[in-house]
């Protein structure tokens, strides 16, 4: 490696693990700020709310990268070409390209990196983040006695204080109703004063209480222990007395990860495949299913005629076929994988369903057969063509469920290469276009990676929901982004190799006389024609 090389590639580094540190922690605050509400009051120990944070982090890593690159190549450039480093890199004979090598090389790796992310640390932290955010929205709020209020956090307990020290311990005028018996308001403590802990790792609570009674109303009992229909009540005084309640229901349960598993976002290349090729197979069982009942549906016609069946299913059926012959054969089978999602997806059409039966139509029947057949068969036979309408639409509802649920899984599989494609397209936007601009610091390229970075989201957004309704193919929706900053960046790599002045109002002025020039070339004014 040149000297040279050493010199960008080392103004480069600094301000990339800089910026991606900063790039992070705010799309980590935007992110937990989402969250908030459901977090705050929890009594969430510091090691849940680290977890937490760091799986949030790690998530953050595919819009966290090419942000990063495309900010730290703008800075470097900036720096270089507003201290004449590049004017006299040029002047060795080193061209533009020649200088972006080393920084494009380092970018190559931060591409390879941030697919091994996408597709290997980001669906497990997906997986990790959003089981425990539901868990930590399930969990109850901590133990808040309020002044005055009933507080039913504690099961089948309500407790109700009149006033509660600044101290958090020492309580005046303690109520509580006990429900645990399932019978009512029959089991009553009432205290003067009070004091309130938690034991064993906060695992219970324990209440000291002074000067008070205990009222309680239950079935009585005869004098050979047997229940009598006559009601009891007691009456217990008490000068001090201890209470303990479990505060177990307090705690964070953790739901098994296996029923989050299954979401696209937490799910890797090889995965989704599998999932694309099972949701395929079972759409084509949909359309085979109608294929095997069609002589039920149209008995009369299939006497003399058939639907031929589509390519695309014959080939399902081979299929089916073969694997049950090997299966019967107890040998090791190969289950052929779904189209490449890239490329495109199995043939799902949607099937052909019947107008609605109106009431001309029936009028039409009735003066066609009248004198053959009657109204009764007319009826059933309408009946039966309704009927097989409502299972025609069955089916397609549930084609088109699977064709979306397809969408939904190619377009994941696309976007974890598309957004790893994303660095080296902030690569060829920042660096060219830092070279131009002459700035360094955090200015102008914080403003121009800003600008940039939203039309990057923008069109990511738009794309994915293009190609979820079938606008456009899911490889144009997914990629269209990458392809439209490629175009930019290969623009602005062209301006840097000329040393274009795009951001000198000097350009502009000379640009707009050479066009006024112009003008008044094919334009002459009168005056001067004269």
């Amino acid at each position: 490696m040149k000297k040279i090389d050493k010199l960008i590639l080392s103004s480069f580094i600094g301000p990339f693990v800089l910026t991606f540190l900063v790039v992070v922690f705010i799309l980590l605050l935007q992110n937990m700020l989402k969250y908030f509400d459901d977090i705050i009051g929890k009594d969430l120990g510091w090691d849940v709310l680290g977890t937490l944070l760091f799986y949030f982090a790690v998530s953050m890593t595919p819009l966290a990268l090419p942000l990063a690159v495309l900010l730290s190549s703008l800075i470097t450039y900036g720096n270089l070409g507003e201290h004449f480093e590049l004017t006299a890199v040029k002047s060795l004979g080193i061209s533009m390209v020649r200088s972006l090598a080393p920084i494009f090389v380092f970018t190559l790796g931060i591409t390879y990196v941030a697919f091994l992310a996408n597709n290997y640390m980001v669906p497990k932290a997906a997986l990790e983040t959003y089981s425990l955010l539901y868990d930590i929205k399930q969990k109850k709020p901590g133990l808040d006695l309020r002044e005055g209020a009933f507080y039913n956090g504690i099961p089948d307990i309500s407790i109700k204080v009149s006033k509660k020290f600044p101290d958090g311990i020492t309580l005046k005028d303690v109520v509580i109703y006990d429900h645990r018996n399932r019978n009512g308001n029959k089991e009553v403590t009432i205290a003067d004063s009070g004091k309130m802990f938690t034991i064993f790792n906060e695992q219970y609570l324990k209440l000291e209480l002074f000067r008070g009674y205990n009222y309680n109303e239950g079935s009585g009992q005869d004098m050979s222990g047997n229940t009598s229909n006559e009601e009891a009540y007691s009456k217990t005084k008490f000068d001090k007395t201890e209470v303990v309640f479990d505060l177990s229901s307090f705690g964070l349960i953790r739901t098994d990860k296996r029923w989050f598993a299954s979401n696209r976002i937490m799910r890797n290349l090889s995965e989704l495949t599998v999932d694309m090729d099972s949701v395929a197979r079972e759409a084509q069982s949909q359309k085979l299913g109608l294929y095997k009942t069609q002589i039920s549906f149209f008995n009369f016609h299939f006497k003399k005629d058939s639907v031929p069946m589509p390519p695309d299913l014959k080939k399902f059926v081979r299929y089916k076929d073969s694997l049950a012959i090997a299966k019967t054969r107890d040998t090791s089978i190969h289950i052929p994988q779904a189209l490449s999602p890239s490329t495109g997806v199995y043939s799902i059409p949607r099937l052909k369903v019947p107008k609605s039966v109106t009431q001309k139509d029936m009028k039409f029947a009735d003066s066609l057969y009248k004198d053959k057949e009657s109204i009764t068969e007319i009826s059933s036979a309408l009946s039966r063509v309704r009927m097989v309408k409502n299972q025609l639409s069955n089916y397609n509802t549930n084609i088109d469920s699977y064709r979306h649920e397809y969408r939904v899984y190619q377009i994941q599989w696309n976007k974890i290469l598309a957004n790893s494609i994303a660095c080296i397209a902030m690569f060829l936007i920042g660096a060219p276009l830092g070279a131009i601009i002459k700035k360094g610091g955090l200015g102008m390229p914080v403003l121009a990676s800003i600008l940039f970075f939203i039309i990057f989201y923008v069109l990511s957004i738009t794309g994915d929901k293009w190609a979820l309704a079938e606008t456009v193919p899911v490889p144009i929706g997914t990629w269209m982004s990458n392809a439209i900053l490629f175009t930019i960046g290969l623009l602005f790599l062209r301006q840097a190799r000329a040393d274009a002045r795009l951001f000198d109002a000097d350009f502009y002025n000379v640009a707009f006389d050479k066009l006024k020039q112009r003008w008044q070339a094919f334009f002459p004014s009168k005056a001067k024609t004269i």
